[in-house]
């Protein structure tokens, strides 16, 4: 909410929308019950004025410093309202069409001759399409609610992936991926410690993270220091950037200190015992046998996103090895660049998108608003030899909360 701007435009499009919206109530409410009428006219007014009321209060009641817990849960569920009466407003967007061209209708090819009903049949608002929007829009408030039970709900996806080229001494190798940690928005130590402990039941060869460690600071991760430097591997915990770690949705008081942050950010890798790749490789040998695993910042195909990566950097020094592993935050990077220019990269391991922490997975079916952005969003895709594999997150942000799409633990067995 540092833009008043914006703010502003927020707050009008949601006083709008309560008006609109409430035109239905008043008329899906019986008239018959006055007291009836009353309650719930107060109860939406009053939670209707008290969430525009909290927004325009945000910039001035040091909304920053409240308690984590209130203050994702507050962000939520105003959130939450807001896209709620914005699906509702849309049913009842086409039932007021529908009414609008009947009445049009009615007027061009009226016959004068014949007098004009009084009456509004034909025209009156339809039941149908209200309780619809009231249905739809109750029901998307009351299942992100529900999803707030799910963030700390980890899922092991278990993906056997083959490959002509990897070498015999790395058939079977068992990866452990992760991505979006997102510390900045946990609030429940013991949830995030066992979520590693599931990590570590799975006794990976390697273990790599894709990126986003915090949300903007890397004092976020304070309090998880001890959990996640439990995470150990015989062939060594190996980590990324991802957007977020830079700092670059933050107001700082200065470059310098912005610079510092993301300094920090470096070393708490290391404390974490990870190794850090930024835009460069490293050689895994196993009985002879080699492997290399590259590493590079955030680099992401669209506007909003910065290019900090230089995968061309990673790459040098990579090209007798047999077969390539490329750690890249954001998946749009495989449709960019990696495709096209680097066809002896086997295996790209993204994460970034979350799955929207929005959407629905059933067999044969996957949907999810992030699709219309990110063209691989999550799971895994193919192209010829190559392989990408979008890690749905292992944390959260924004949303504190997962509705069909859940928090991930992917373990890949090479062979």
């Amino acid at each position: 909410m540092r833009n008043p701007g914006f703010l502003w435009i927020i707050v009008g499009i949601m006083l709008v929308l309560d008006i609109y919206i409430f035109q239905v109530v008043k008329w899906i409410v019986p008239a018959s019950s006055p007291r009836l009428k009353l309650a719930v006219f107060i109860i939406y007014w009053v939670l209707s004025v008290a969430v525009i009321g909290m927004l325009i209060a945000m910039p001035y009641v040091n909304y920053e410093t409240w308690p984590k817990p209130l203050r994702t849960y507050v962000f939520a569920i105003i959130v939450g309202l807001f896209f709620s009466k914005l699906v509702a407003s849309m049913f009842f967007a086409m039932d007021d069409i529908r009414r609008a061209a009947t009445w049009i209708i009615g007027k061009l090819f009226s016959n004068p001759s014949v007098p004009v009903s009084t009456s509004s049949e034909g025209i009156t608002r339809s039941a149908f399409l209200s309780w619809l929007g009231i249905a739809v829009g109750g029901g998307l408030l009351g299942t992100l609610v529900y999803g707030f039970s799910n963030k700390y709900n980890y899922q092991i996806k278990k993906i056997p992936l083959l490959f002509n080229n990897l070498p015999s001494a790395f058939k079977g190798l068992k990866i452990a991926h992760i991505s979006d940690i997102h510390s900045g928005s946990f609030m429940d130590t013991k949830a995030v410690e066992k979520g590693v402990e599931k990590i570590l039941k799975q006794n990976p060869d390697l273990i790599l993270f894709t990126g986003d460690l915090v949300n903007d600071r890397a004092i976020e991760m304070k309090e998880y220091m001890e959990i996640f430097s439990r995470l150990k591997a015989p062939l060594g915990v190996y980590s990324i950037l991802g957007n977020h770690d830079y700092g670059d949705y933050v107001s700082w008081e200065s470059p310098a200190i912005k610079s510092a942050n993301l300094q920090n950010l470096k070393e708490v890798h290391g404390q974490l015992g990870w190794r850090l790749l930024m835009n460069e490789h490293i050689i895994l040998e196993k009985n002879g046998d080699k492997i290399a695993l590259l590493g590079i910042e955030n680099w992401g195909a669209k506007g909003n996103f910065p290019k900090y990566g230089r995968l061309k950097e990673a790459h040098n020094g990579t090209e007798t090895v047999p077969f390539k592993i490329l750690m890249s935050h954001d998946p749009s990077h495989w449709d960019g660049e990696v495709l096209e220019l680097y066809k002896d990269i086997d295996l790209t391991l993204s994460g970034h998108t979350h799955g929207m922490q929005f959407g629905v997975e059933l067999p044969g079916f996957r949907w999810s608003p992030v699709q219309y952005m990110y063209k691989q969003w999550a799971g895994l895709y193919e192209k010829e030899k190559q392989k990408l594999y979008v890690n749905r997150g292992f944390g959260f942000i924004g949303y504190p909360g997962r509705v069909g799409i859940l928090p991930e633990i992917t373990i890949i067995e090479l062979g």
